[in-house]
């Protein structure tokens, strides 16, 4: 906290619901993908079954749960790594529809990774958004 001129305390503005939530939810689903990685399945959507695919998986999964651990870290830079680690998990996500390790087989497939896609897109959008509630 910082002092005022009269030498008080000034607060701390309080760091956004939202984040906390978003954070929380980059966990879990984090931790879905790597479990994804591992089983090649998670609610009907699928994964080839490679190595390739596993290791990949598990690895954007992982840059998912570090992006929301950083985020409850309040810190600047933290949150900007976790735009970081976000953008390679979108990155990743469209190189695994690329090389096929994310078959788009049927509509349900496709629109599981679209929508899967996009969500992480939007909580990089929505933190780069919100860059100033951090410290």
């Amino acid at each position: 906290m910082g002092q005022s001129i009269n030498n008080k305390p000034i607060a701390s503005k309080p760091f956004p619901l939202a984040l906390l939530l978003i954070a929380g939810l980059m966990i879990v689903f984090g931790l879905a993908e790597v479990a994804t990685g591992f089983s090649h399945q998670f609610f009907g959507l699928t994964t080839a079954q490679v190595a390739s695919a596993t290791y990949l998986g598990v690895a954007l999964g992982l840059f998912y749960i570090a992006a929301g651990i950083l985020v409850l870290t309040r810190r600047h830079w933290a949150a900007f790594l976790a735009i970081v680690l976000l953008g390679g998990d979108v990155l990743g996500r469209i190189g695994m529809v690329v090389f096929g390790l994310y078959p788009l087989d049927s509509f349900r497939q496709t629109f599981g990774i679209v929508a899967g896609t996009a969500i992480a897109a939007f909580f990089a959008v929505y933190i780069g958004w919100k860059l100033k509630s951090f410290r």
